[in-house]
C-alpha cells in the first residue's frame, strides 16, 4: 500500500536528525536493545527515548518484549518503512555465521538461504545444539527450492571464529553476551508453534533480511 504524502513527510522528518539516521543505519543491520543502542551512540536514557518516540510516531522503529529475558526489550526496523530511502544492511566483510539456541531451524536456513543470495559461505550453529535438524526446517526449506537434508547441528565457539556473529533468536543473543560487532535478528522460534506455517513464517523473515543486504 502506498503511503500518503504525510506519512512520507513524517519518515523524513523523524530522519532529519543526524543521531536518529544514525541510529536507523544501525538498526538496519541489527535489532538492538536501548541499552546497546545508549552505549553505541553514548546517549542518556531520556534522549534516548525521546529520539526512539520520535522515530515510532514516524512508524520507522518499534519496540518488543525478548522471547528470552521477558525483562529485555528490542528495537527493530519496520519493515517496507524506509525501503525508498535506500536504506540496507551493509555486507560484513568477514565470513558469516548464525547463531540459534538448537542449531536446528531458524540459523540453518539463514545459512542456506545466505548462499542463495549472497553467493558466499555461511555457517551455522548453536549455543545448545539439538541432536538433528527440525523436520519442519528441512520440509520448509525444499518448499522454497533448499536442501537441508545433510545438515546437522553443531556447537558455537566464539574463540574459533574470526567472523561476523549473527544471532537469530533472542535467548541465543542473550546467552553470548554480544560484542558490538555482533548482529542480532530476533526471530520467533517455529519449532515452538510446530506448524508449516511457522516455519514458513521465519523462513520469510530470513529471507526478507538477507535479500536486504548489499
Amino acid at each position: 500500500m502506498e503511503r500518503s504524502l504525510t506519512d512520507r513527510a513524517a519518515v523524513h522528518a523523524a530522519l532529519g536528525d543526524p543521531i536518529r539516521l544514525a541510529i536507523v543505519d544501525d538498526l538496519a543491520r541489527s535489532d538492538r536493545s536501548p541499552s546497546e543502542l545508549a552505549d553505541r551512540f553514548e546517549l542518556r536514557g531520556n534522549l534516548l527515548a525521546h529520539h526512539l518516540d520520535v522515530l515510532e510516531r514516524a512508524g520507522v522503529t518499534e519496540r518488543f518484549r525478548s522471547a528470552g529475558d521477558q525483562r529485555r526489550r528490542y528495537v527493530r526496523l519496520v519493515v517496507g518503512s524506509v525501503v525508498d530511502l535506500g536504506v540496507s544492511t551493509p555486507r560484513p566483510v568477514r565470513d558469516v555465521t548464525f547463531v540459534c539456541t538448537h542449531n536446528s531451524a531458524r540459523s540453518q536456513l539463514a545459512a542456506a538461504l545466505w548462499k542463495r543470495h549472497i553467493g558466499t559461505d555461511a555457517r551455522s550453529a548453536g549455543t545448545a545444539p539439538a541432536e538433528r535438524v527440525h523436520p519442519g526446517a528441512v520440509a520448509a526449506a525444499r518448499r522454497h527450492g533448499l536442501d537441508l537434508s545433510d545438515a546437522r547441528p553443531r556447537p558455537f565457539d566464539r574463540t574459533k571464529n574470526d567472523v561476523t556473529i549473527v544471532t537469530v533468536c533472542d535467548l541465543a543473543h542473550e546467552r553470548l553476551d554480544p560484542s558490538p560487532d555482533d548482529w542480532h535478528w530476533s526471530i520467533p522460534d517455529p519449532v515452538a508453534i510446530g506448524t508449516a506455517a511457522a516455519f514458513d513464517d521465519a523462513f520469510d523473515q530470513l529471507d526478507a533480511r538477507i535479500r536486504n543486504v548489499n
